[in-house]
């Protein structure tokens, strides 16, 4: 079966090659190809010391001669990493990370927030000698997947070289086990190749164990999610905003045109109201400025504002702000889940004491509904978002009310970051 499936990586790999190479700007196009084909930089570059002994528990992180390889495949899971990283890098001073995402904007985001902290490179392709030449130039002494990224041939040469591979801020969503287990006879093998898998919750953790993996190589730590620390510097161009402002977060294709027609209502009661949307994903910039063009509403992009902002709509176009800029809502809405895409994060909001408003699909974050349970959050769908909207804009009291459970909650299930830098911390040989 892992035969099958290497035969099965390679071929979609050659059909995809020539788009993934050329959408990509041409001064990281041979960086792109040469990391991909394992020929990452050689730890001798990326830092000073001497070799590193794999055997497990055998190195120290006070010699400064040990790797830690995280990968985190795009945006969500570089941001979650990073702060996993940061709190281990002010244990650790010493400690050498190498960070590996797939995307573009998982690499931007990697070098914005761990600059100074770690070199981040492209993942190597999935193909055993190709990630044994990555080993032989890294020289890692522990490999973590952020999220339960599942890459077989990855897990099963690091295995064969001795090094552990750990699994932080595990989760498996409703669509990922469902096809899971459909091969499941060969999940079972990847998974056991998996040291420590630190999933976030009971439901996650239970879900690995019937794929395969054993109950003792399985804990429960929490979520990085809860773990935030943002600037609690607001960007200065918000200061050309006049409330009440909303901002959706990390919209999708369908959700830009549902948010624009509830602002166009919503203004009819608040005239001085704004609206930021946030694309999920930077290549749709154009396609929401068109929209918003086709809709007739007034609009700016947030890199073009120049003046005071009010009664419109502001496209924001910059990458790694949004969670600042949460700081500046009177309310927020959760992005990707009034489609079927499973929501993205709550919690940002949340630390801003922001009342947070999500649609009916927010899969990929179960503990919501804690939050729902706790008035923390609000459960909204396309024909009743505008109702939503309007009664939190007519209420400060409440919308204080909703914010302020929200921080308390996210106060509350804190401390994932630091159980996580404890598992790696013994894996490394540190205590």
């Amino acid at each position: 079966m892992r035969l099958l499936y290497s035969l099965i990586y390679l071929i979609v790999q050659v059909f995809l090659f020539p788009f993934e190479y050329y959408k990509r700007p041409k001064d990281i196009r041979k960086r792109w190809l040469r990391e991909k084909l394992g020929a990452v930089p050689d730890v001798s570059v990326i830092r000073e010391g001497g070799s590193v002994t794999l055997e497990k528990g055998s190195v120290t992180l006070e010699d400064g001669s040990v790797t830690l390889w995280v990968h985190a495949v795009s945006v969500g899971e570089a941001i979650a990493a990073s702060s996993f990283i940061k709190a281990l890098k002010e244990r650790h001073p010493s400690l050498k990370i190498i960070v590996s995402t797939v995307t573009d904007t998982g690499q931007k985001v990697a070098r914005e927030r761990l600059s100074g902290l770690a070199d981040v490179i492209y993942v190597p392709f999935d193909m055993g000698f190709i990630i044994k030449r990555a080993i032989n130039r890294l020289k890692p002494s522990l490999f973590v997947t952020v999220e339960t990224e599942m890459w077989p041939n990855t897990f099963r040469t690091l295995k064969a070289n001795g090094i552990p591979v750990v699994v932080l801020n595990g989760r498996i969503s409703d669509n990922s086990f469902e096809g899971y287990k459909k091969i499941k006879f060969f999940m079972k093998k990847v998974i056991q190749d998996v040291d420590m898998f630190c999933m976030q919750d009971d439901i996650y953790a239970r879900r690995i164990i019937e794929l395969g993996a054993k109950e003792e190589n399985v804990i429960i730590t929490g979520s990085f999610k809860f773990d935030i620390k943002l600037s609690l510097e607001k960007p200065a161009w918000a200061e050309n905003l006049t409330p009440p402002v909303i901002v959706a977060g990390s919209t999708h294709k369908g959700e830009e045109e549902l948010m624009v027609s509830v602002f166009v209502k919503l203004r009819e009661d608040f005239k001085d109201l704004n609206l930021i949307i946030a694309p999920r994903h930077p290549e749709r910039f154009d396609e929401v400025e068109s929209l918003l063009k086709a809709r007739g509403v007034l609009y700016v992009r947030r890199s073009r504002i120049s003046g005071s902002v009010s009664g419109m709509v502001v496209l924001l176009d910059t990458i790694g702000e949004l969670s600042s800029v949460y700081g500046i809502s009177d309310v927020a809405v959760v992005g990707g889940s009034f489609i079927e895409h499973g929501g993205h994060n709550p919690l940002e909001p949340a630390y801003w004491g922001k009342p947070v408003v999500c649609g009916p699909h927010m899969e990929n974050f179960p503990f919501v509904e804690e939050f729902y349970s706790a008035g923390a959050a609000l459960r909204a769908d396309n024909s009743n978002l505008y109702d939503v909207l309007k009664e939190l804009l007519s209420s400060p009291e409440k919308r204080q009310s909703i914010g302020k459970r929200a921080e308390e909650l996210l106060k509350k299930n804190s401390g994932a970051v630091d159980r996580a830098v404890r598992v790696v911390e013994k894996y490394l040989g540190a205590v």
